[in-house]
C-alpha cells in the first residue's frame, strides 16, 4: 500500500521542474493525478515556461508508475479554466482529495522599476492564481465528505524580505495568510490546509541569467558554479539548493495520513536558510 493510495491529487504548474517531481513522487506512492499547466509563454517572465510536451511527459512519468492522469492546460489567473480542469479530474476519478496550489513564476526589479505588467502578473499568478485553484476544487471535496490535503507553495520569501522582489514576497506572504484562513475555515471540514516554504530549487526558475545577476551585477557572464557557490554561503547545510523531489517529499507527507492533524503551518524545506539568514 502506497502512503496515498486509491487518492487523486491535482496538481498545478505540473509540467515541469517541483510540480512535475509532487505528480510522480505522489503516482509512485498510488496517487492518481490531475496535471495542469498554462503550457505557454507569460510575457514578464524572464526565462521559458513549460509546454504542452512538458506536459505529456509528466503524464508519461506517472503511467509508468501504473497510475492515472489527466492532463489540462489551463491557466490559473483564468476561474473558468479552473473550473474546467477540477470538472475534467472529477469526471475521470470522481474525486480530488489532494491540492498542490504550485503553479508560479518569477521576475525581478526594484520595487519602484517594476512595470504595471510585472507587478499584475505576479499577484495574478502567483496569488490570485492559488485562489481560482482552491475555490475551483474545495466544493467537490466538501461535498465528498472525505476531508482531504490542500498544500499551497510559498517560499522563505513568505516570511522575510529580499530585495528586487517586491512583487514575488507579497504574493508570497499573501499565501500564507490564505493558507492560515483557509486552515480555520475548512478544518470542520476534515481538510488541512498547509503551505511549503522551499529555499532555492534545482529548476529553471533560478537557472538563468536574471538570477545570477543579483548576486553579481558587475560580472558580464556570471557562471552557475559561481551562483551555486554564493547561494550556498547562506544555507546552514552545505548545499545551495534543494532538489524538486524534497520539496516533494515534504508535500507527501502533508498529503499522507501521517500529517492528518497538521494544519494551518509553513513547513520550510531550506536547508537551514531561515534560520541561518533570519525573518523578520
Amino acid at each position: 500500500m502506497g502512503r496515498v493510495d486509491g487518492k487523486v491529487a491535482f496538481i498545478t504548474g505540473a509540467a515541469r521542474s517541483q510540480g512535475r517531481s509532487h505528480a510522480v513522487r505522489l503516482a509512485e506512492e498510488g496517487a492518481d493525478i490531475v496535471a495542469v499547466d498554462i503550457c505557454r509563454q507569460i510575457d514578464t517572465v524572464p526565462y521559458p515556461l513549460a509546454t504542452a510536451e512538458d506536459l505529456a511527459e509528466t503524464a508519461r512519468l506517472v503511467e509508468k508508475h501504473g497510475r492515472r492522469v489527466v492532463t489540462v492546460e489551463a491557466d490559473v489567473r483564468d476561474g473558468a479554466a479552473m473550473q474546467d480542469a477540477v470538472r475534467a479530474g472529477l469526471e475521470a476519478f470522481g474525486h480530488i482529495d489532494i491540492v498542490s496550489a504550485n503553479a508560479g513564476i518569477w521576475s525581478v526589479n526594484p520595487t519602484w522599476e517594476l512595470t504595471q505588467q510585472q507587478w499584475d502578473d505576479m499577484i495574478d499568478v502567483n496569488l490570485t492564481g492559488v485562489w481560482q485553484t482552491v475555490k475551483a476544487v474545495v466544493p467537490s471535496m466538501i461535498e465528498a465528505g472525505n476531508g482531504g490535503s490542500i498544500i499551497i507553495t510559498s517560499s522563505n520569501g513568505g516570511v522575510m524580505g529580499f530585495e528586487n522582489l517586491a512583487h514575488y514576497v507579497a504574493a508570497k506572504h499573501g499565501v500564507v495568510g490564505l493558507t492560515r484562513t483557509m486552515a480555520n475555515e475548512l478544518g470542520r471540514h476534515n481538510i488541512r490546509v498547509n503551505n511549503l516554504q522551499p529555499t532555492a530549487v534545482n529548476t529553471n526558475m533560478i537557472h538563468h541569467e536574471g538570477v545570477y545577476k543579483l548576486f553579481f551585477p558587475a560580472d558580464p557572464n556570471p557562471s552557475r558554479e559561481q551562483f551555486a557557490a554564493a547561494f550556498q554561503s547562506l544555507n546552514t547545510m552545505p548545499v545551495p539548493w534543494v532538489e524538486p523531489v524534497d520539496v516533494s517529499n515534504a508535500l507527501l507527507w502533508l498529503a499522507s495520513d501521517e500529517a492528518r492533524y497538521i494544519t494551518g503551518v509553513s513547513l520550510p524545506v531550506d536547508a537551514g536558510f531561515l534560520g541561518k539568514v533570519g525573518a523578520s
